[in-house]
């Protein structure tokens, strides 16, 4: 992605022109932050972020103006922060863009989070999981009961493979119903509810209301609390499949992320039938992919014994604006509960015993995952050490 010239000296020109270049490109995140000099501008692209414009110190107040009246925020409010939303037109298509400003030393910086549907692709084997794995998964959330977790931190990719879950289950036979913080994509045929914290709407209060909706499935856009794991994990154990994310490293980890919550052992044995930890790699460009001749270092440094493979790395063209990787394809460290793995939850054994016995039966964990993508040179050694821990 090049950084671009100023294109124009009206800022409401100019705001429309960087937006209208961040859905073309399929950029994340618009970084609006003040300086001393003016804003610098960066686009988050495959999860990086680059400056992509420098704008000037006169243009500076009349910018931020813009993109607080488009997002409908008060613009006498510059002390304390605010979250809006922008309905965009590009190319005669609706975008959705999420607005969120934070108080700085040289103004407001915004941040504009891009909900582009047409750009996301809730197709589940499009996703990066292997067959095996697909199957596996496909096989749990086809169950009618129990609970399914994805972890990971931000970014990770979590909420598009609960929507690409929902896409697959959705029929007119089943009642789905998500609460959700925003919601990010709107799915026909699925009722989806967000919080309202202003007016005391919380996960739980919306969770409960739909426990009496007769849901078939549930989506919980995060578990946060003790209130809202006990009624997910309650539904769960009462004849509802039920679908959520947690904040944790690694798949393991979520369970004795439940425990430290609140919520006792046996229930968790009991209620969650899969977790799944996830990241996103940046996949190696295919038009300038080459052969890296760093692999022997690279793989010392991963501990990674076998050096059979398509090792590759993109040495950067036009295609990939010069990046050397085009696009993201999902990591995925699976690990069902086993009845062996049930009796381990249920004694309460720390997070490093479930890995043991995880690994026993199988789990690859997402470091070997990503590994085994870039051995068939669909991403690069050096993208594995960034996005994966030893």
């Amino acid at each position: 992605m090049d950084s671009l010239d100023l294109i124009s000296s009206n800022p409401t020109r100019l705001v429309q022109e960087l937006m209208d270049r961040a859905v073309r490109d399929k950029v994340s995140d618009l970084h609006f932050e003040p300086t001393e000099i003016g804003i610098t501008v960066r686009f988050r692209l495959d999860g990086i972020l680059k400056v992509v414009q420098e704008i000037p110190l006169r243009m500076r107040a009349e910018v931020l103006s813009r993109l607080k009246v488009m997002a409908t925020l008060d613009i006498a409010e510059k002390r304390r922060p605010q979250d809006g939303r922008i309905r965009f037109q590009h190319m005669g298509q609706g975008i959705d863009i999420r607005v969120s400003t934070l108080p700085t030393e040289f103004g407001e910086k915004i941040v504009l989070r891009v909900l582009d549907q047409s750009s996301v692709d809730l197709d589940l084997d499009r996703l990066g999981f292997g067959q095996d794995r697909l199957e596996q998964f496909e096989r749990t959330f086809r169950l009618p009961y129990g609970m399914i977790l994805i972890t990971g931190p931000t970014g990770a990719g979590k909420s598009t493979t609960l929507y690409s879950v929902l896409k697959r289950l959705r029929s007119p036979e089943v009642n789905i119903t998500t609460v959700e913080d925003p919601i990010e994509y709107r799915l026909e045929g699925i009722v989806q509810t967000a919080v309202k914290p202003d007016i005391d709407l919380t996960f739980a209060k919306a969770l409960r209301t739909i426990l009496r909706q007769d849901p078939n499935v549930i989506m919980v856009g995060e578990i946060r609390d003790l209130e809202t794991a006990q009624i997910a994990v309650r539904a769960a154990l009462t004849g509802h499949l039920v679908l959520s994310t947690l904040h944790t490293n690694d798949a393991p980890s979520a369970v004795t992320r439940l425990i430290d919550m609140g919520i006792e052992p046996f229930l968790v044995s009991s209620a969650v039938n899969l977790i799944v930890a996830q990241r996103l790699v940046r996949r190696t460009c295919p038009d300038c992919g080459v052969p890296d001749p760093r692999t022997s270092s690279l793989l010392q440094v991963l501990d990674e014994k076998n050096l059979q493979g398509e090792w590759t790395r993109g040495t950067g063209c036009p295609t990939c604006a010069h990046a050397g990787y085009r696009g993201r394809m999902g990591i995925f460290e699976m690990m069902p509960l086993s009845e062996s793995l049930r009796d381990l939850v249920a004694k309460g054994v720390d997070a490093n015993r479930l890995r043991e016995q995880a690994l026993r039966e199988g789990m690859s964990t997402l470091r070997q995952e990503a590994i085994s993508k870039a051995r068939v040179g669909l991403t690069s050694l050096e993208e594995v050490l960034r996005e994966t821990a030893s």
